[in-house]
């Protein structure tokens, strides 16, 4: 990771700018992959150190998978014919509840609960006490 502080951005409030580059090795084929990501952080250079910002992109990181891969492999949101209008957001945010209201009744595998809740849509969701 590589910060470097700018006298001026053209962000309102931006202080730093950082390079992260990540590297990857897929177990099955050991095809390596690079990825570069630039990020833009109001936070002064002597407010935070390096590992702070390390740690805090590694939990974006973990927000990223533990939504969106869901997400993409369970509701196939990749292959969706939905693309017009507000519709791709709106959509978006129901598969976000859905997978919170399973995650707060304390399912880890989403697929599995969801097949469980379309056998009997009768059923009641008991955190939420719906019927």
């Amino acid at each position: 990771m590589k910060t470097a502080a700018f006298a001026h951005l053209d962000y309102p409030d931006a202080d730093q700018a950082l390079q992260v580059v990540r590297w990857r090795r897929e177990l099955g084929t050991g095809k390596l992959t690079i990825e570069c990501v630039y990020l833009i952080t109001s936070l002064a250079p002597g407010e935070v150190t390096g590992a702070q910002l390390a740690s805090w992109i590694r939990g974006h990181r973990h927000i990223e998978s533990f939504l969106h891969h869901v997400r993409d492999r369970t509701y196939r949101e990749d292959d969706a014919k939905i693309r017009t209008g507000h519709l791709p957001r709106t959509v978006a945010g129901l598969r976000n509840l859905a997978i919170s209201v399973h995650r707060q009744d304390g399912r880890t595998n989403i697929a599995a609960a969801l097949r469980h809740t379309v056998r009997d849509d009768q059923r009641p969701l008991p955190s939420l006490g719906l019927t």
